[in-house]
This record gives structure tokens, sequence and C-alpha cells, in this order.
């Protein structure tokens, strides 16, 4: 885990199907994904918010919990959509930076997304480790879906 790879939205991008796909350089081995090299490494300040927040494209906050409106109500439609569906939250990742520091962060992520299997990651989007689950990954109908959803 990377702290140059948490959005200011609070997205950890090390979990995300398009960094996992580009990481693992799935094209190649047979499995069409977008790919993404995470918002901060491409400058993007954060792919889900940043058209819609001026504070973000001024560079006038790091992370979104550092804005007096936080949380926004555009984080928050993001958040119930990952929280219903990707099983994490936004504003939760943002809360536990804010109040333990991103160090802390880093290593309660780490545990969480272990792959118990390979030590890999696990993608948020769907459950599956990218580096040992291509496989189940190639299979999926819905790539952007757990098993048991």
């Amino acid at each position: 885990m990377n702290e140059d790879l948490i959005a200011p939205c609070g997205m950890n991008c090390t979990v995300c199907s398009g960094y996992l796909a580009f990481k693992n350089n799935v094209k190649d081995k047979g499995i069409r994904m977008p790919y993404c090299q995470g918002c901060r490494p491409r400058d993007k300040k954060c792919a889900f918010l940043k058209k819609r927040c001026g504070r973000l494209l001024n560079n006038q906050v790091k992370y979104c919990y550092e804005c007096q409106d936080f949380p926004c109500l555009n984080l928050a439609h993001l958040d119930q959509r990952y929280k219903s569906s990707f099983r994490m939250s936004m504003i939760a990742n943002l809360e536990s930076i804010r109040d333990r520091g991103i160090n802390r962060f880093l290593e309660e992520e780490q545990e969480k997304w272990h792959c118990p299997d390979c030590g890999g990651v696990i993608c948020c989007h769907n459950g599956i480790c990218f580096h040992c689950g291509l496989e189940k990954l190639k299979a999926k109908k819905k790539l952007y879906r757990w098993e048991d959803d």
C-alpha cells in the first residue's frame, strides 16, 4: 500500500480494478478491462469528484476530509454506491486517515485487502486477486460484482 495511491476522495487506488488491471497487465492475459495508474500518479486529483469540486481542482485540499463541507453531497453519493456494491466506504477511509493517520490507514488496508492465497491484493470491485485469481476473473460475467452479489 502506498500513500500516493490514496485519492483525495478516500479511494484506495491500490484495490481498484483499473489499477490492478494495469499493475497485472490483464489485457495481455486475455481480460478486457480499463487500465489506470491511480488518480495522484496521473495528476487527476480525483477521478470521481474533481470536475465538481473547485477545491480539488485548485489544490486547496489534499484529502476531502480537510474541506469544511466534508462530506459533501457528491462524496456521500459516491460513498453510498461503494458501500452497497463494493464493500468499502470512502468516507470511512477519510475519517480513518484524519483520525489515525495515513500510515495506520495503510496498515489497515493492507490487512483488509490481503489475498490469503498468494499475498497479493484483492480487488474492491469484485473480491478477486488479480495475481492468483485471473482464471476466476476471466470466467466472470459481471467483472464489477462480488460473487455473492
